[in-house]
Formats: C-alpha cells, structure tokens, sequence
C-alpha cells in the first residue's frame, strides 16, 4: 500500500475532527459565491453570523447595542502588530470584551461580553478545510481552519506523505509564510498544527520550530500508542472541553524584559493534564466538606513547574470561588 497522500490525510482528519464533536464543511461552501455562503468576501475571516449568534447566544442579559458594540471590536483590530492584536483579542476571548451601554434610567453601565463559553456543549465548533484567504495581494488556500463561535483559532497545515521530501519542518515553515502574509488572520489564532501525515506538532504564534511539540496523550498524561500522533493530537487537544480548557487556562504571555520581545507560550500536554488533576483536587479540597488543603504540581526537573504552577494559579483564580493568596 502507498503512503497516503495530502489529500486523504486531511480527510482522516476532518474525520476525527468530526469524530470529537466538529461540524465540518468544504471551503467552498461557505465561499462568497458557494452554495452556503458565511464570508462576504476572500478578506473574511471571521464567519460573522456566528460570532454574532454565539455573542447573543452567551450574553442574554445585554442590549442588543452592546452585543453588536462587542462584535465591532473584535472585527477591527486596533494595534499594529500581529502579536499585540492577538494578545489582546486571547485577552479578550478569556476575559470577555468589555462594553458600555446605558440603562433605563439614564445612567452609564459596564460589563463584558462573552465570545465563548467556559462550558463547551454552548460553543460552536465548525472545521474547515480549502479555507481561501485574500489579503495585501496574497491568496491562499489553508488546509485546515478551526473555528469555535465563526473564530478562526486553529491552523492545521498538512504537508503530502507520499513525497519523500515532505516534513513537519516544511510545513511549519508554510505556517510561517501564512503569518507573514495574512496578519488579520494570525490575529486571532491561539493554535498551530504542523503535520506530515505521521508526525505531527503543535505550537503558539510565536514558537519556534524547536517549540512546536507532539501532544501524545488524549485523555490522561498516558502516552497513546497504536495511532498516528496527528490523530493523537486531533483527539487529544481538539475534542471541545479540552480545546476550550486549553484556550481559556494553559496559555500565557511573556514580555522579554530586555528586548521587549512578546512570546505566547502554550501548556505541553504533560502540563495541561497535571494542572487538570491539580485544580479538581482544589475544587474537591475547598468544599464545605473538604479537606481544605491544596497543593501544588510536581514534576521532573526541567518540565516547565513554574509555567504549571502559573497556569494552576490562572485557573484557579478562573474556576474556584474564594479570596485566594499564593505563596
């Protein structure tokens, strides 16, 4: 049998993609002159109908002036650069996008207004393949688009097994050339995927090659043998409450403090899993019943404790009401 080509690698992954919980759909179809049309034009990168849906949908409470005020904002990014504008929207994609709207009786309120939620079964999910993009006089057609509430979060480039020159380096340097040419794009993306079919490699906007990295466990810290690590990854990092978790808790930002340099930097599956049993046990701890006792994450040396140990505290402060003090 021959080794499977580009095309029937990115059909088994829509596939398990499906498999996980994804809505999938030809880019074409959703194309300004498909079938199904969700883009306007090449230039749109967010499906629009269903941020505004899932804005309305997760912000009941909010006048309609203030949901359409939030999906104005994450349409127009503001900075000048991709890294600032995809700090700010992860901000906002964790936090919510902060909105004014005036009340009855004349006065000013704020709040913030949700683009996904923390529970999964309310988000949207919806992959994409063939997605065409136009900007600055690029046109592309990128593999793999993943979006969660019409928000294109995940990149997954696909490069032909059947070639013998293929590799992930080819194909994570394809995702670099995407970065360059399509900022509006890369402006939202929390994820990239680097695959050749058999490896597979997942990294943050900023990462190097050296930090895009195998995600070889599914639903423990156990490594998964017998399966094809694009397929490990699809089901491990992909299915919705992991995504969702992973987004909204295992992911940081860090500002070099002599060059100024911004590096977003995301949890290895071994951290995502460790610091996912350390929060239950500190749910389980602060009950009225519990033991109200929590602890921290132990690792080997050089397995990033204190980026664990700052994820924990980011979730935590998310998850687990109380006035909490860390030492």
């Amino acid at each position: 049998m021959g080794k499977p080509n580009e095309d029937t690698v990115e059909l088994a992954a829509l596939e398990w993609l499906s498999e996980v919980g994804f809505d999938t759909e030809h880019g074409a179809t959703i194309a300004p002159e498909g079938s199904a049309p969700e883009r306007e034009t090449f230039q749109d990168v967010v499906l629009i109908g269903r941020l505004r849906s899932a804005i309305a949908r997760l912000n009941p409470t909010l006048p309609d002036d203030a949901r359409e005020d939030a999906l104005r904002k994450v349409l127009r990014p503001e900075l000048p650069t991709v890294i600032q504008n995809n700090r700010a929207f992860h901000q906002r994609l964790r936090d919510g996008v902060e909105v004014e709207y005036r009340r009855d009786d004349g006065s000013i309120a704020g709040d913030h207004a949700k683009l996904i939620s923390d529970t999964p079964s309310l988000n949207d999910y919806f992959a994409v393949n063939q997605f065409v993009v136009k900007e600055h006089g690029h046109d592309r057609r990128l593999d793999i688009v993943l979006f969660v509430n019409g928000l294109p979060l995940v990149v997954i480039e696909l490069k032909n097994l059947a070639d013998d020159q293929t590799t992930v380096d080819k194909a994570f340097s394809q995702l670099q050339t995407y970065k360059s040419e399509f900022p509006t794009l890369f402006g939202y993306i929390e994820l990239l995927v680097a695959s050749d079919g058999r490896s597979a490699r997942m990294g943050s906007l900023t990462a190097g090659r050296e930090w895009f990295k195998p995600w070889r466990a599914i639903d423990s810290e156990t490594p998964v043998k017998g399966l094809s690590e694009l397929e490990v990854l699809i089901r491990g990092a992909f299915d919705p409450q992991r995504l969702i978790r992973l987004i909204q808790n295992f992911i940081v930002f860090e500002e070099d403090s002599d060059s100024g340099k911004v590096h977003k930097i995301l949890a290895g599956y071994h951290q995502f899993h460790a610091g996912a049993k350390a929060i239950e046990a500190t749910i389980e701890a602060t009950r009225n019943d519990g033991s109200r006792q929590c602890g921290v994450v132990w690792h080997t040396q050089g397995s990033g404790k204190s980026l664990s140990n700052l994820w924990f505290t980011q979730k935590v402060l998310r998850q687990v009401p109380g006035n909490w003090t860390f030492v």
